[in-house]
């Protein structure tokens, strides 16, 4: 397997390379981003749909259960189709979604921090995580446009440093490739 990834060390630079670009496109052009994500959804939703219900059909077939792959298949197509008729309201719906994950958690972690304070110390940092959660979620839901820009540049962030660690890898692997394989110990 090491000698595989060391002979192929190219495929890992180009895949960290197109990341680069990637995360620099997100960071540049933001809507791009995120319409291309918001299509990747709606394509990867489609597919998905289709695959459950194939996968109920042979369930059928075998006399079980069909029925929650049917059901399952058929929601997966019709969030595609909306994801691909609507790609702005489906990128709202995902960052109103967030915006929800994060209030609901930070309002956990503070009701946390509340019943902690007799058994540790320093449970101000929880409710301080509580409170900084709220507030993102809370800004994000006041200023949507804000919240999509910041969430592709967190992508971009990601994709960058994703790019740049397998760029890392690639020069050691091909440098690893081009020492000559250690020998076996021998036996005494």
């Amino acid at each position: 397997m090491n000698m595989l990834l060391a002979r192929n060390w190219w495929a890992l630079l180009i895949r960290g390379v197109l990341a680069v670009v990637f995360g620099v496109i997100a960071f540049v052009n933001p809507g791009i981003t995120l319409a291309a994500l918001v299509l990747l959804f709606a394509a990867y939703s489609l597919v998905d749909g289709v695959f459950s219900i194939i996968a109920g059909l042979r369930a059928a077939q075998r006399h079980e259960r069909w029925w929650p792959f049917a059901i399952e298949g058929l929601l997966s197509i019709v969030v595609g189709v909306i994801a691909f008729a609507m790609p702005a309201a489906t990128a709202f719906a995902l960052l109103m979604l967030a915006s929800a994950w994060s209030i609901v958690t930070g309002l956990f972690r503070i009701a946390a921090a509340i019943r902690l304070r007799r058994e540790i110390q320093g449970e101000w940092l929880l409710v301080l995580n509580g409170v900084l959660s709220v507030a993102f979620g809370v800004v994000i839901a006041l200023f949507p446009g804000a919240g999509l820009v910041t969430l592709m540049w967190l992508v971009g962030f990601y994709a960058i440093a994703f790019g740049v660690i397998l760029i890392a890898l690639a020069f050691r692997l091909r440098s690893h490739g081009a020492r000559p394989p250690a020998r076996p110990a021998r036996a005494r």
